[in-house]
C-alpha cells in the first residue's frame, strides 16, 4: 500500500512540473527535458528523493531505498520540440543512389584490355547456365552472342548443364492458331509465333523430347516438329500408310540430345502403327502388331505416351492397362491392370523410372485428383497421394473436367467446369502442389481455358 501511495504522489508531482515546464513559452526558451527528473516530495518526508524514469522498461528505479515499483501500466514520456520539425522522408531513389555514389570505385570498372582476353569457351559456359529468359535478352549484346545458337560448342556446353524444370506449351481454346508457354521457375506465361506453321491449320502439340515438340493437324495428317523457343522447324514426310482415324504418338531421342537423333511413333487403334527416324528423314513400318494383343486397341488419347528408357507406354480401356513398345528392339506387351473406380481424365506419368497415373476420383458430390503408383509386382495401381482437401471443395458439387499437361516429374493439371477454371502445378518427386496464374493474352483481361498441351525441356540448341 505505501508503494502504490508513493506511485500516486510521483505521479502527481510530474503532472504539476509538466503544467509548469510543459509550457510553450517555457519550451522555446530552454533546452528539451531531459531524461532525469528530480522530484521533491513533501516537507512532512524527511529525505529528498531522486528518481530515475527508465523509458526502456515498464518499472521505475528508486535510488533511495533500492525498490522497483512496477506500475500496471507503461510510462512514456514524449520530448516536445515544437520548434523542430520532424525529419522528412526521403525517396527510396534518393537513398539508394547516396549509397551507390559513396560505394562505387572508379577502379572497380571493367577495364577493356583484361576482358577482352577474357577465354571464349568461358563466356560459352557461363551463358549456357544462365535461364532461358536472360539469355534472350542478352542475345542482343552482340552479334557473337546472337549466333551462339548455330554454335557447335555451345551445344556440347548447354548438354552438360543439368535439365532444369520443364516448360509447358499450351493451345486455349480461344486462341488455336498460337500456343502459350508457362515457365514455372519465373511463374510467367509467354506468347511465342512459329512463322512456319500453317496459318489456317490447327495444330495440335501431341509429344515432346530433348526440347522439340511435336506437333499434329487436327485432320491426324501431316506431321510437324518445333522448337517453341528458337523457332526451329521441320515438316516431316508423308506417312506410307493413310490413316484417318486418331493416333496416338510418343517421341524418344536416339542418344543425350537432339544432336543423335530422335524417333517419332503413330499408333492406331486398328493395330497400324510407323516409325520415323530423323537421321534417315523417313518413316519405316518395322512389321505388324503381334498376335497376342487384343485388337482394336482402346487408346486413351487424352493421355500422352510415357518414355522410360528407349520403351514407350500407351495408356488403354477395355480392357483397362498399357501397351508398350520398345524402340530398340521393336517388341510390343501389353499389360492388363484395373483402374481404380470412380476415376475419371485419368493419364500416365513417370517420374524416376516408375509409372504414375493421375485422375480425378469422384464420388456422390465430392471430387478430388488423386495420384497412384503402379506396383510392379502384382501390376495394381497404390494411392501415394491426393491434392490438399480445402483446395479440393471447391470442386464439391460441380461437374469437373481435368486436363493433364505433361507426363513427367512436373505436371499442370487444367481444372475447369461451368463456375471454375483453375490451373495447377503438380511436382510428382516433391509431392508439392502449387496454384498457376492464369493465362491471359497480350493486351487481354480474360482467362483462356487450357484445350491441351505438352511439357518439354527448354533447350536452346535443339534443331529440328
Amino acid at each position: 500500500m505505501d508503494g502504490l501511495a508513493m506511485l500516486r504522489q510521483l505521479i502527481r508531482e510530474v503532472q504539476e512540473l509538466y503544467e509548469i515546464y510543459g509550457s510553450p513559452y517555457y519550451l522555446q526558451h530552454q533546452r528539451p527535458t531531459q531524461q532525469l527528473l528530480l522530484v521533491h516530495h513533501p516537507p512532512q518526508q524527511k529525505k529528498n528523493r531522486c528518481c530515475f524514469l527508465n523509458l526502456d522498461y515498464d518499472s521505475i528505479e528508486d535510488n533511495s531505498c533500492d525498490t522497483i515499483m512496477k506500475a500496471k501500466k507503461s510510462l512514456s514520456f514524449k520530448t516536445l520540440e515544437p520548434c523542430k520539425p520532424p525529419p522528412a522522408k526521403r525517396a527510396r531513389k534518393v537513398r539508394n543512389h547516396g549509397r551507390l555514389s559513396s560505394t562505387t570505385n572508379p577502379a572497380e570498372e571493367m577495364d577493356q584490355k583484361i576482358w577482352k582476353e577474357f577465354p571464349e569457351d568461358l563466356f560459352e559456359t557461363v551463358i549456357a547456365r544462365l535461364p532461358i529468359a536472360t539469355f534472350f535478352r542478352f542475345r542482343s549484346v552482340c552479334r557473337n552472342w546472337n549466333s551462339l545458337l548455330d554454335s557447335h560448342s555451345f551445344s556440347q556446353h548447354c548438354a552438360r548443364v543439368p535439365k532444369g524444370q520443364p516448360w509447358f506449351y499450351t493451345i486455349t481454346h480461344e486462341n488455336v492458331n498460337t500456343g502459350a508457354m508457362y515457365d514455372p521457375s519465373s511463374k510467367k506465361w509467354h506468347h511465342p509465333t512459329i512463322p512456319s506453321l500453317p496459318a489456317k491449320m490447327i495444330m495440335l502439340p501431341v509429344a515432346s523430347a530433348g526440347g522439340l515438340v511435336c506437333f499434329l493437324d487436327i485432320g491426324h495428317r501431316n506431321f510437324y516438329v518445333s522448337n517453341p523457343l528458337t523457332h526451329s522447324f521441320k515438316e516431316l514426310p508423308s506417312r506410307s500408310v493413310k490413316v484417318w482415324s486418331r493416333v496416338a504418338v510418343g517421341m524418344t531421342l536416339n542418344g543425350e540430345s537432339t544432336l543423335d537423333g530422335y524417333k517419332i511413333l503413330w499408333v492406331a487403334c486398328d493395330g497400324e502403327f510407323e516409325v520415323y527416324d530423323s537421321v534417315t528423314n523417313s518413316w519405316t513400318r518395322p512389321g505388324n502388331m503381334p498376335g497376342n494383343i487384343k485388337l482394336p486397341l482402346s487408346l486413351n488419347f487424352r493421355s500422352q505416351a510415357v518414355t522410360i528408357g528407349g520403351t514407350l507406354y500407351f495408356m488403354c480401356t477395355d480392357p483397362d492397362g498399357i501397351v508398350s513398345y520398345n524402340m530398340e528392339t521393336g517388341i510390343w506387351k501389353q499389360f492388363i491392370i484395373p483402374t481404380p473406380l470412380y476415376l475419371s481424365d485419368q493419364t500416365l506419368v513417370e517420374c524416376g523410372g516408375r509409372i504414375m497415373l493421375v485422375g480425378l476420383l469422384s464420388k456422390n458430390a465430392a471430387t478430388c485428383v488423386c495420384v497412384w503408383e503402379l506396383q510392379k509386382m502384382t501390376l495394381l495401381w497404390k494411392e501415394v497421394d491426393r491434392m490438399p482437401n480445402i483446395w479440393c471443395l471447391e470442386f464439391y458439387g460441380k461437374h469437373v473436367r481435368m486436363t493433364c499437361l505433361g507426363n513427367k516429374d512436373l505436371l499442370m493439371l487444367s481444372l475447369r467446369s461451368r463456375q471454375l477454371n483453375r490451373l495447377v502445378t503438380y511436382d510428382v518427386a516433391k509431392r508439392e502442389w502449387l496454384k498457376v496464374p492464369g493465362c491471359v493474352l497480350p493486351r487481354g483481361r480474360k482467362r483462356q481455358w487450357i484445350a491441351c498441351g505438352t511439357a518439354f525441356d527448354p533447350c536452346l540448341t535443339a534443331l529440328a
